[in-house]
């Protein structure tokens, strides 16, 4: 039992305590009713009507921190796929690994975007592949896919894209870089061995070489056939996981694209064209789905390389 004065002293205590005024919370800070959309700098966004393909197109284009400071230089050309994805990225690692002109040299940056009101998925399966045997599947927006128009799509970039781009731009339209992953990278290849002067670098990217029952080793072979020489530059780069393997589920269950790239390495060398630099990487450590950072850095280091005075 507490003695009175331990008493009285335990209640005061107690009073004291409960006395204490409650700290008023934190002021909520200012936030706008109206929030901004996140714009990234020195981007614009320009539709342009496919005349012949009778559907229109946005590009995104990325302008390099010294294209106003500069007004007497012109730059080369980085064409994109998929940009929805791509832009942004690229946009980030060309100035992160760039460190304005000391680790890249500065380009203009073009990600071709989708057909306005296609799904991507709808746009890029048939605007990226060469012939109309696409895979069965269904669209998620209820259309059944359409495959087969990468030459019609090709012949709107050169005709209709790349003109806008020279002449609304300071380009150097000898440097125009094609880079593409996936059915972006089957579109390269499809461009390669069409007008392989289209660009004078590509990046190539986990091509869908599988495509149609491997439709293009037979265009390689057509294309040979007929050309004694293929004049470009080009990387072709995939991920160590892009083969046949139970060992993890981030490697395939049906193809292998490994062996694919290789072989069609293999076919392109045999030719010995004269005009033709070919480099080929397998990138260790990514899948299908993760490779494409990577293979854009290597890509952009190797197609741009900083100009050291």
């Amino acid at each position: 039992m507490l003695r009175l004065p331990v008493l009285l002293a335990a209640l005061g205590f107690a009073s004291a305590a409960v006395a204490q005024p409650v700290p008023e919370p934190p002021a909520a800070a200012a936030v706008s009713s109206n929030p901004a959309p996140f714009v990234l700098k020195d981007t614009e966004v320009r539709t342009i009507h496919a005349k012949t393909l009778q559907r229109d197109y946005e590009i995104y284009v990325s302008l390099p921190a010294s294209y106003h400071s500069s007004p007497r230089r012109r730059f080369p050309v980085l064409f994109l796929t998929d940009a929805d994805y791509a832009f942004p990225l690229v946009r980030s690692i060309a100035r992160r690994v760039g460190n304005r002109g000391q680790g890249l040299e500065e380009f203009i940056l073009v990600g071709l975007s989708y057909a306005v009101g296609d799904t991507p998925q709808f746009s890029r399966r048939r605007d990226y592949t060469p012939t109309p045997n696409g895979e069965r599947t269904k669209d998620e927006s209820g259309r059944t896919p359409v495959f087969g128009e990468a030459e019609p799509y090709r012949r709107f970039l050169a005709d209709e894209v790349m003109p806008f781009v020279a002449s609304t731009y300071r380009t150097d339209t000898h440097r125009s870089i094609f880079a593409g992953h996936s059915y972006g990278g089957l579109l390269g290849v499809h461009i390669l061995l069409t007008e392989p002067k289209m660009f004078s670098h590509y990046i190539i990217g986990s091509p869908s070489l599988w495509y149609d029952q491997k439709a293009m080793f037979a265009r390689e072979r057509a294309y040979a056939e007929t050309n004694k020489d293929l004049k470009a530059d080009v990387l072709m780069a995939i991920a160590s996981f892009e083969t046949i393997s139970k060992a993890s589920s981030r490697y395939s269950s049906r193809l292998d694209m490994i062996a694919d790239l290789q072989e069609f390495e293999k076919a392109l060398r045999s030719h010995n064209y004269p005009g033709l630099k070919l480099t080929t990487e397998i990138i260790q450590g990514e899948d299908h789905l993760t490779v494409f950072p990577a293979i854009i850095t290597r890509g952009l280091m190797w197609a741009l390389p900083a100009k050291r005075s």
